[in-house]
């Protein structure tokens, strides 16, 4: 197996006595999308900046091409950042914005102007080479800065939140647009977000991190479908959880004591194990829909629609702190005060250690 383009040993770091990194270790192969994502304040961005060299780590390493670049300054290591504000100096043009970093590495003009233009093309922006920054649109001056940064052929491109500040249809329409430019021009992008909808979009490996730390990394897919902490169900979309308590556990399967009564599911756990039992809206069958675990009755409190189906909020009506968040079909006629019956099917209801 090829050593990781970026490697991440042991990084902690410390503002004063506020720790925001703890123990940190990740690894990031060549030509991949990595989506940072977590809340604010759970140390993205501070990992973001060790990577680009903004910031020296308290403790640890960074490798980047098996080169120890920790304590490497950020125009002598192999990144570049595009940052949420885009950066961009009013008073240049296009074209002499994206071929900034060529000049600073004391590249002519000819071959300067070169780059820029096929960068912009790159990036669908060849006829803005001669306007300033003023006269395009956020999303347009969003694309200057990827073609700055990648202009200089960086081995990772770092993106601190850089479609934050678009509305929510450029958002997506930059969302496709970065997935296509990355497989382009097969560029390691590691980007911090806190939004899951953007992480699922783009991302080959989502790391999600909390307080300092890492919860879960993987696939997309495998982070939504079975997350490994309680923290990572809740925030990679949503999930309703019960609380429980193992009474049995043999043959791989599980059986715990909830306030909706015993739930049997596969898994293992010992018996007298604390544990959450998490359930994705669209597993939630209401009603007439019936799953294999019955989970009993709910008081509907909010019906949200959503265009392709609805999200459905409704309060267990056997204890009262649980509430189940379910997607039901859009044509569903589900109303606020209805009482219906909730169930489930065993093989998607996640097991995870409370």
């Amino acid at each position: 197996m090829s050593a990781p383009l970026v490697d991440i040993r042991n990084v902690s770091h410390r503002f004063g006595q506020l720790s925001v990194l703890k123990n940190v270790s990740l690894a990031i192969e060549p030509g991949s999308y990595t989506i940072l994502l977590g809340p604010s304040g759970s140390g993205k961005t501070t990992l973001l900046s060790i990577l680009g060299g903004f910031v020296t780590p308290s403790e640890g390493k960074v490798f980047i091409r098996g080169a120890d670049c920790t304590a490497v300054p950020p125009a002598k290591r192999p990144t570049t950042t595009v940052f949420q504000d885009y950066a961009l100096f009013p008073h240049m043009s296009v074209g002499g914005n994206v071929g900034f970093g060529l000049r600073m590495q004391g590249v002519d003009g000819a071959a300067r102007a070169a780059k820029a233009r096929d960068a912009l093309t790159l990036v669908g922006l060849a006829a803005a080479f001669d306007k300033k920054p003023h006269q395009l649109s956020g999303g347009q001056r969003q694309r200057v800065a990827l073609a700055r940064a990648l202009v200089i052929e960086p081995a990772v491109l770092l993106l601190d939140e850089p479609l934050g500040a678009l509305d929510l249809k450029l958002r997506r329409q930059m969302q496709d647009e970065l997935k296509a430019i990355q497989k382009r021009v097969g560029t390691a992008f590691i980007h911090v977000t806190h939004d899951q909808e953007e992480a699922m979009a783009l991302a080959d490996l989502c790391v999600v991190m909390n307080d300092g730390r890492i919860e879960d990394e993987g696939s997309p897919e495998r982070v939504y479908a079975r997350p490994a902490t309680r923290f990572s169900a809740t925030f990679m979309g949503e999930s309703t959880i019960l609380a429980g308590t193992v009474t049995e556990a043999r043959n791989g399967t599980v059986t715990a004591m909830t306030a909706v009564g015993p739930i049997s599911l596969p898994g293992a756990s010992p018996a007298g194990a604390k544990v959450a039992l998490a359930i994705r809206p669209e597993h939630i069958a209401l009603g007439e829909a019936k799953g294999d675990i019955a989970l009993g009755t709910a008081k509907v409190g909010d019906v949200v629609f959503q265009g392709s189906f609805k999200r459905v909020l409704a309060t267990s009506t056997q204890d009262t702190a649980l509430q189940f968040i379910a997607k039901a079909p859009a044509s569903a006629t589900i109303q606020a005060g209805d009482t219906i019956s909730v169930s489930c099917n065993a093989q998607d209801i996640i097991l995870l250690a409370d």
